[in-house]
């Protein structure tokens, strides 16, 4: 295989999960805060920062946000790089690249979803559409991945899209846990952050609400769901799962293990962890979420300097 075009394959993968992440995240962090027990929660102010927060690297420092062009922008405006519109344009060019790598289904999955996003009328998105469209590319970016495991060859071509999807989902759910973290603090003079109706926001944006609640039988805190989104393995959406996932993926695709190598680096991240409390994290949580960042990305740089430069 080309490295231009496992290039593509892998940031296909990426931007379908950071698609699907940001479509999820819009939809539940609006609708959940109409249910918030606390009236800041509830603040169209509030939640509209957690969401620039979410989706934006560089977030303008605006003291009033306005609930439109918040969604426009996070939604369907082209010109703005971190766009559900943005993303999944760039999805498609990877897979338009890598097409006679991938199933025609699978391309067509991405295909139907790329001319649905484009012609989706924004006067009727900002005014109505908030829930149908982000529902819509949230089930559409989860049948393209089904169709990612049914429908192909589980080779070289399947490791590296999986690696794409595993390493960007733990990214996301990073991203996610660390603006939630800080909702719940900004909210804490009005509900005790440990029990903060923040932690069941949070959960149910990366899809774990119920399956959390069924482990640990208990209401969602900030230990126990902190607990089950970075460190249990057994939790689909859990760095650790991720890491493991990726950790298959990468020998998998490469044998060379000097401790330069990518399959090093997530092996070590991976034993970091595994062996790491949720007390420790708690303490120096600010620290967690930079250091473990970096480290993603220090793995993804490596995964392209062995696999896609030649």
């Amino acid at each position: 295989m080309l490295a231009r075009v496992a290039n593509n394959l892998f940031w296909m993968g990426r931007y379908l999960e950071r698609t699907e992440h940001i479509a999820r995240y819009l939809n539940v962090n609006y609708f959940s805060s109409f249910d918030a027990p606390n009236e800041t929660s509830q603040s169209r102010q509030f939640v509209l920062n957690s969401i620039v927060r979410m989706v934006d690297d560089d977030p303008e420092k605006e003291t009033v946000l306005f609930e439109k062009k918040v969604l426009f922008d996070a939604a369907l405006n082209d010109e703005k790089i971190f766009s559900i519109k943005s993303y999944f344009r760039m999805a498609r060019d990877n897979a338009s690249s890598a097409r006679d790598m991938i199933s025609t289904e699978l391309y067509e999955s991405i295909n139907k979803l790329h001319h649905y996003i484009n012609n989706y009328s924004i006067e009727y998105f900002t005014e109505r559409g908030l829930d149908e469209f982000t529902t819509y590319v949230s089930k559409a970016v989860s049948q393209i991945k089904a169709n990612i495991v049914t429908t192909m060859m589980h080779d070289d071509t399947y490791a590296i899209i999986h690696l794409g999807i595993n390493l960007e989902r733990a990214t996301d759910v990073i991203r996610i846990i660390d603006t939630k973290y800080k909702d719940a603090l900004s909210v804490q003079n009005e509900t005790d952050f440990a029990t903060s109706y923040e932690w069941t926001i949070l959960l149910k944006c990366i899809q774990s609400f119920d399956m959390m609640k069924r482990h640990y039988k208990k209401a969602p805190t900030s230990k126990n769901t902190l607990d089950f989104l970075i460190l249990n393995p057994e939790c689909p959406k859990s760095v650790m799962s991720c890491l493991n996932n990726a950790k298959c993926q990468i020998d998998y695709l490469n044998k060379n293990h000097h401790s330069l190598s990518s399959a090093f680096l997530i092996g070590k991240l991976r034993a970091k962890y595994h062996y790491k409390r949720i007390n420790e994290i708690e303490i120096g949580f600010d620290k967690f979420i930079q250091e473990i960042i970096s480290e993603l990305d220090e793995i993804c740089i490596s995964i392209e300097d062995e696999l896609f430069k030649h």
